[in-house]
């Protein structure tokens, strides 16, 4: 059978799609991890890699290959905890992924709590879009996902964290509360393609596109407001991270008086030797902002695609 090495090898040249870069990822010659790879495929019998395609990319062989390696890696590094633990050197890494949209506000507002309860593991947070974050639990690049959902995987477990309300920011308007059709009648900021909330609520909305004279999508949601107050026009913005603001937000309504809101959820894997550590972080969210919450109207839960 093949080597834990060789595994790593496969993996990194999976991930990176090019030999020069595995090698340099694995500290070893171009030659050597070529060679290890070559080795494994003739014990395996199979090829593992396309190597005329540019990037390099797996076999149908290979790709249900490295998902099975990237188990067995995860097990091999538990014993290499388990070890450490014994010693008493161990400290648990959780990774985190969250979707910028909920990190604008999230992060400011469990940092410091995160930290003083995290004294028996190190966690670090990442910034992603949706479809990045699900490819890096894909991939065993992070322990933890949190996202707007719900979103189904036999694969992983959700865990429901909250829901908030979607908010107008449109000062030019007097109405407290505003209707969709309303809303069709100015120019949106938008959020750039990728973030889950744009889509959301372009179809809650009915938005076909943004104008073409005067068009600007932007990567944050302060810069949105910011062009809503020099250029007119509204934007979308969370409950909870307009909470954190001052200014004058407006409640949405459809024709028929549903709310616009999302489902604010966790993934993890089915099976995660972390769970206890990644339980407490998420215990600290669904607290937070349970606190924060008063009683709705109907809400439509915006489904992410």
């Amino acid at each position: 059978m093949i080597s834990i090495q060789q595994m790593q090898y496969i993996l990194s040249l999976a991930e990176e799609g090019s030999f020069s870069r595995a090698s340099e990822a694995c500290f070893v010659t171009q030659p050597t991890l070529s060679m290890q790879i070559k080795k494994a495929e003739e014990v395996l019998g199979q090829v593992l890699f396309d190597r005329s395609s540019q990037p390099i990319s797996l076999s149908t062989f290979g790709e249900e290959f490295l998902l099975i390696i990237r188990d067995v890696l995860n097990e091999y590094k538990r014993i290499e905890d388990l070890k450490l633990r014994y010693e008493g050197t161990y400290r648990e890494v959780i990774r985190m992924g969250v979707i910028p949209t909920v990190a604008a506000y999230m992060i400011p507002d469990l940092y410091t709590k995160w930290m003083k309860n995290a004294t028996e593991f190190q966690l670090t947070v990442e910034e992603l879009k949706t479809d990045e974050l699900i490819q890096a639990m894909r991939e065993g690049k992070i322990d933890v996902g949190i996202l707007s959902g719900p979103y189904s995987d036999p694969h992983f477990r959700s865990t429901r964290l909250f829901q908030e309300e979607i908010l107008a920011y449109f000062p030019s308007s007097n109405n407290q509360e505003l209707h969709t059709d309303q809303l069709s009648e100015a120019h949106p900021w938008l959020l750039t393609p990728g973030n889950c909330l744009r889509s959301q609520i372009m179809h809650f909305c009915n938005l076909k596109s943004t104008s073409d004279d005067w068009d600007y999508q932007g990567g944050n949601m302060d810069l949105l407001m910011n062009m809503v107050d020099q250029h007119g026009g509204y934007t979308l913005i969370p409950e909870f991270f307009g909470k954190r603001k001052k200014q004058d937000f407006k409640r949405i309504k459809s024709s028929v008086g549903e709310v616009p809101a999302r489902e604010i959820i966790a993934l993890t894997k089915n099976k995660s030797a972390k769970w206890k550590g990644i339980e407490r972080l998420l215990r600290d969210a669904q607290l937070h902002y349970a606190t924060q919450t008063d009683d709705q109207e109907l809400f439509c839960l915006l489904q992410w695609s």
